[in-house]
């Protein structure tokens, strides 16, 4: 049994179906990127995945627990803890524009160690000195993506390519075991996207797998040990990288990528 598992996906919006019996699998220490044009419904899988939205049909497993059954209904505490097992990092950053960077960082580790100790009934000194860890883990956590001497700016101070590295921080405090990326590099500038390129490449860990919805071919190809192909709602193609890109099997696969090396 592989350590995250999507089984037999499907996703409508009206009348309109966008996923149409997805599977796939991940190890720790994995990465997967998936392809394809606009439309394929590669963000709508990813949001299905973190319960942004939720799936029609189908099952969601990590670690052999079931974490999302199409055929139950979850609470809202329910909710919570299984998004826990993923951080999303969205591509136009959705930073607080009101908090500096340390604050973005340590906001959901301030809320989550606030309800636990409120719990607990525990004192407002213990209370003081988690909130004080919490400021470590997230000053750490911005030195680690290249931005320790940025914690007290604001997003309006900060460059895009900083802002999505100030969302990656965010996303790792909560420690998820698996992390997704959403178009990460579509809202920069092309001198920024390499910037942040190097650090989600510096993120590979045997701690947590890696989900990223891309359009950098060479990224993809470089960074991933398989690739998924998407065209209208289903996988067209999945293989290593060396697979896809050298020797694609599927009609759509080879429009797509001799269509992506024209541009």
């Amino acid at each position: 049994m592989s350590f995250f598992e999507v089984k037999n996906i499907y996703k409508s919006f009206g009348n309109a179906q966008i996923l149409k019996g997805i599977n796939f699998t991940l190890e720790k220490g994995e990465v997967v990127s998936i392809i394809g044009s606009s439309g394929s419904g590669k963000t709508t899988l990813l949001r299905c995945l973190n319960f942004l939205e939720f799936a029609d049909m189908g099952t969601i497993n990590i670690g052999g627990e079931e974490i999302y059954n199409a055929q139950k209904n979850y609470n809202d505490a329910e909710l919570r803890a299984n998004r826990l097992h993923f951080g999303l990092v969205f591509q136009s950053f959705n930073l607080f524009p009101q908090y500096s960077a340390l604050k973005n960082v340590q906001l959901a580790l301030d809320l989550q160690t606030k309800e636990r100790l409120q719990k607990q009934k525990a004192s407002k000194a213990e209370l003081k000195e988690a909130l004080a860890k919490n400021m470590q883990i997230a000053t750490d956590l911005l030195e680690k993506v290249g931005l320790g001497n940025k914690i007290k700016n604001y997003p309006c101070e900060l460059s895009g390519g900083q802002c999505q590295r100030v969302a990656i921080a965010r996303a790792l405090a909560l420690k998820p075991e698996i992390l997704c990326f959403d178009e990460p590099t579509s809202a920069l500038d092309p001198e920024l996207t390499g910037e942040v390129l190097r650090v989600i490449k510096d993120l590979r860990s045997a701690e947590r797998g890696m989900v990223i919805v891309t359009h950098e071919m060479e990224f993809a190809r470089e960074v991933s040990d398989k690739i998924i192909f998407m065209a209208d709602g289903v996988i067209e193609e999945m293989g290593a990288p060396e697979q896809i890109f050298e020797n694609p099997t599927r009609a759509k696969t080879k429009s797509f990528l001799k269509n992506y090396v024209h541009r």
